[in-house]
């Protein structure tokens, strides 16, 4: 197995890459229940709401201001089209938040370098692969000097 990140041969074992720190366990993020309920309590009201404006509005246009009945049945079409347009927005960003969970993203597989390219394998009591805080403690190594 080899890092995604930098192409360095890793185990099975491990969470992160030794040499670069990258993760190598697939993430998944924990679905928000409180999301969900809000597109739910949004999608409920909205529907409520616009429904009370179509026929409180139109029931107001007929009585109290006279309007012909062509020009209250645009009303209630208009609204209704509205109404309609924002449920489908939420019907679908709901459905898309539903729906990340079951697709976890995959970590790309890096390509197999060619065999001339690839390090020698090494037996498993070989050296060990350097680590990332190598070179950042040797610097603090005592240095004798001669006068």
């Amino acid at each position: 197995m080899y890092c995604s990140n930098c192409g360095t041969p890793v185990t099975s074992e491990i969470s992160f890459c030794n040499r670069c720190g990258t993760g190598l366990r697939e993430r998944t993020e924990p679905r928000s229940s409180y999301a969900i309920t809000a597109f739910l309590t949004a999608i409920t009201s909205i529907g409520i709401v616009g429904l009370g404006i179509m026929l409180g509005g139109s029931l107001v246009l007929r009585r109290e201001a006279g309007l012909p009945v062509e020009l209250v049945g645009f009303f209630m079409m208009f609204t209704f089209v509205i109404v309609a347009l924002i449920e489908v927005m939420l019907v679908r960003n709901l459905s898309k938040l539903m729906g990340s969970g079951e697709r976890t993203k995959q970590l790309p597989i890096a390509p197999q370098p060619p065999l001339e390219l690839r390090p020698p394998t090494t037996t498993s009591f070989g050296e060990p692969i350097g680590s990332v805080t190598d070179n950042t403690t040797r610097t603090l190594e005592y240095a004798r000097r001669d006068r």
